[in-house]
């Protein structure tokens, strides 16, 4: 993002956007903290930059979510199964403290568990992790008090996590850098931060991402393929890069990119493959031999089944409709009548990844959040869609309250949850939608309504395409210096007297 100094100095540079001139949401939230924010304090030179600021939000709204795991701190954790889901307070890192051999000293990987698993079904950078947290963490005291210090531990190291997401969100698309309090302020993201490890790999993608828009193929490959290292889905960001270098004609780079990846994965990955292969194969052997699990629709089905559907044939059929949706992606990145941002095609496999899984846990919106803001900084619809997550945040742990309480059955029954879920779905379909509208109408897109092409796509930002099918085949083909601007958009922030 340019300095408050180098947009004084040179005038020719764009303004940053200002949402609430563009978005009545936003306008109209703005008035809780004294109105829209005017030319002349954006550009003023102040210390509290868009970056700065979005990043204290994000502090803030961590804190809170901390907060909200209080009750598990005190003691919901260790003596009642049933009221950690009651305060939807739970989590899984004090339980896999000493579940996972953390409390006892073992080495992840290469020492055996005792119980049902085996070794850690972590991949081997979240594992890393996890063993740091473990290396800070005091081993004197009870049990309980290491989990509680371990808990802290983790989720000090997962709030710097963080606030890398809110400056590289910020910073991405260079002209839209307030934008980044939609992830710095969503509920999901405060709600599910400490329930799991998700935001290390999220973190990582986030500044991939920043590399990307930057022009810096090599780096972005480099942190996508350590975001491989510690959660699978960031490689997936792979495929449709792939596909717009393809309409753009820009080949070396995505090998750059992909070189990059592959050899950041391998190198985090062959020590351990190597020296303990059964260890490092856990997380593979263990994704695909689990059965339905929560938040997918496949549960649904398989409770309105006499016989539920095998695993391997869920399996097949999951992968099937994962790669239809790729497809389809594809198809709409080739025809569609401009190419489409980079963000918008992220979010989208990312998204169909989450709907056809055999589980969706909680945490996982922390993949889609940061995208999201990319891909649509468009408040209404944004909250539409965290309001449906906020929902079903609240049903799996009130459903998991249900099945712990024995006779009392407090919480929320199957038929309740299945609801949950349907919320869940059709959320995340909604913005699916929403996203696949603007990248058939150009028009409608808020980022290019502000006048630029694909601040996310690097060096495709303003290419011309060499590759197109279908309706994007015939002239006039569109690129950024080609696109006419649409009329300006309603200045929501504007006083009667025209200032701001």
């Amino acid at each position: 993002m340019p300095s408050a100094e180098t947009t004084r100095v040179n005038p020719q540079q764009p303004d940053p956007v200002r949402p609430t001139r563009e978005d009545e949401v936003a306008a109209a939230g703005s008035e809780f903290i004294g109105g829209p924010v005017g030319r002349r304090a954006l550009l003023g030179g102040s210390w509290w930059t868009p970056v700065r600021v979005i990043v204290l939000v994000m502090l803030g709204m961590f804190a809170l979510g901390m907060v909200q795991k209080f009750p598990c701190y005190d003691g919901a954790w260790f003596y009642g199964a049933s009221s950690q889901y009651t305060h939807a307070c739970y989590s899984d890192i004090p339980h896999l403290y000493q579940g996972r051999g953390f409390a006892d000293g073992l080495v992840p990987y290469f020492d055996k568990l005792s119980g049902d698993m085996d070794y850690l079904e972590y991949p081997v950078l979240t594992g890393v992790f996890m063993e740091v947290a473990s290396w800070l963490t005091p081993g004197s005291g009870t049990i309980q008090h290491q989990e509680q210090v371990y808990w802290m531990v983790n989720a000090g190291m997962l709030m710097i996590c963080a606030a890398v997401i809110a400056v590289c969100v910020a910073r991405t698309h260079r002209r839209r850098p307030w934008d980044g309090l939609l992830v710095a302020l969503a509920p999901a993201f405060a709600l599910t931060a400490t329930i799991n490890w998700d935001l290390f790999a999220v973190a990582l993608t986030a500044a991939a991402m920043l590399m990307w828009s930057r022009g810096r193929a090599l780096a972005f490959g480099v942190l996508l393929g350590l975001a491989t290292a510690a959660k699978l889905y960031p490689f997936l960001l792979l495929g449709p890069l792939l596909v717009l270098c393809w309409r753009a004609g820009k080949w070396r780079e995505f090998g750059v990119a992909t070189l990059g990846a592959v050899v950041s994965w391998l190198v985090v990955n062959l020590p351990v493959m190597i020296l303990a292969p059964e260890g490092w194969s856990k997380f593979y052997t263990f994704s695909q031999e689990r059965g339905v699990d929560f938040g997918s629709f496949w549960l649904i089905l398989s409770q309105h089944m006499d016989t539920p559907l095998d695993t391997d044939v869920v399996n097949t059929l999951a992968t099937a409709l994962m790669v239809l949706s790729c497809l389809g992606v594809a198809v709409l990145t080739l025809t569609a009548p401009r190419r489409p941002r980079f963000a918008q095609l992220a979010f989208l496999v990312v998204a169909a990844f989450i709907l056809t899984n055999k589980v969706y846990s909680p945490q996982y919106v922390l993949w889609l959040i940061p995208l999201a803001a990319l891909a649509r900084p468009k408040w209404r619809d944004f909250l539409i869609w965290q309001a449906c997550e906020v929902a079903y945040f609240l049903g799996i742990w009130l459903y998991l309250a249900y099945t712990t309480s024995g006779d009392k059955h407090q919480g929320l029954p199957t038929e309740g949850y299945q609801l949950a879920i349907a919320v869940h779905l059709v959320g995340t379909l909604y913005l699916c939608a929403v996203i696949v509208r603007d990248i058939w109408l150009p028009e409608r897109d808020v980022v290019r309504r502000s006048g630029d092409d694909d601040p996310s796509g690097g060096v495709l930002d303003g290419s011309e395409d060499v590759f197109v099918l279908g309706y994007a085949a015939h002239p006039p083909r569109h690129a950024a210096h080609d696109w006419e601007q649409p009329p300006a958009s309603v200045d929501w922030g504007k006083s009667p007297d025209g200032s701001h």
